[in-house]
């Protein structure tokens, strides 16, 4: 795939952490801390039995909210709001990667697993919220996650998205393969981060492009 098709794209499709930002900030390790202290007091178990459970259930079902929920009928909202409650200080505001969604034609979104009131947290904190007509999260997926391919349905027929004239850019490769499967240009961004399934090489053809560094990949379109 050429870069011609992106140019002319009339959707970019946005991941949030570790997509918009890069993870050397410590935002994913707060989290992946917060997520082990919930699950440890909700399980009444250790915190090496919590972080078990989170892996596994992040590796198994795409959150690891949702393994919760489906095994453990836990509620999300109070998860969501502890999992959240983060310093995000240390991210530093992006003008460089303003400047380059500024350059992109098309409308703007944000496709996240996180909930809306931590995109819009982040978001302003980058400097980059007027560039976005809308956040698709995780409450409005109905608490579905990526990559379960029904989110990508729901997304689609919400926005009016023609998969052919969309670009999905991500994280997580495995998160890219039901966009690549609906025809969306895809871009994976390589992360810098500590999750291991994060850091996957994709398993197929379902990444067209790849770049360790988003604002330098956008400059080079």
């Amino acid at each position: 795939m050429d870069a011609e098709r992106l140019l002319q794209a009339q959707t970019w499709v946005f991941d949030l952490d570790n997509t918009l930002y890069c993870g050397v900030h410590g935002l994913f390790e707060q989290i992946d801390l917060r997520m082990r202290d919930f699950l440890a007091k909700f399980l009444d178990v250790d915190d090496a039995e919590a972080y078990r459970v989170q892996k596994s259930y992040f590796k198994q079902y795409g959150t690891t909210m949702r393994g919760m929920m489906i095994n453990h009928a836990m509620d999300p909202r109070p998860y969501l709001d502890h999992v959240h409650d983060i310093d995000i200080s240390a991210i530093p505001p992006a003008p460089e990667l303003d400047a380059a969604l500024s350059r992109l034609s098309g409308r703007k979104l944000i496709f996240t697993n996180a909930d809306t009131a931590h995109a819009d947290r982040v978001l302003a904190r980058l400097g980059l919220a007027h560039h976005f007509d809308a956040v698709f999260d995780i409450i409005q997926a109905d608490y579905v996650p990526k990559p379960e391919p029904q989110v990508y349905d729901l997304l689609v027929k919400r926005f009016a998205i023609n998969p052919s004239s969309a670009v999905m850019v991500e994280d997580i490769a495995r998160n890219l393969e039901p966009a690549a499967k609906l025809g969306m240009a895809t871009v994976w961004v390589r992360p810098v981060t500590e999750c291991a399934i994060c850091k996957e090489d994709p398993d197929g053809d379902h990444v067209d492009f790849v770049t360790d560094d988003l604002t330098a990949w956008l400059n080079s379109l």
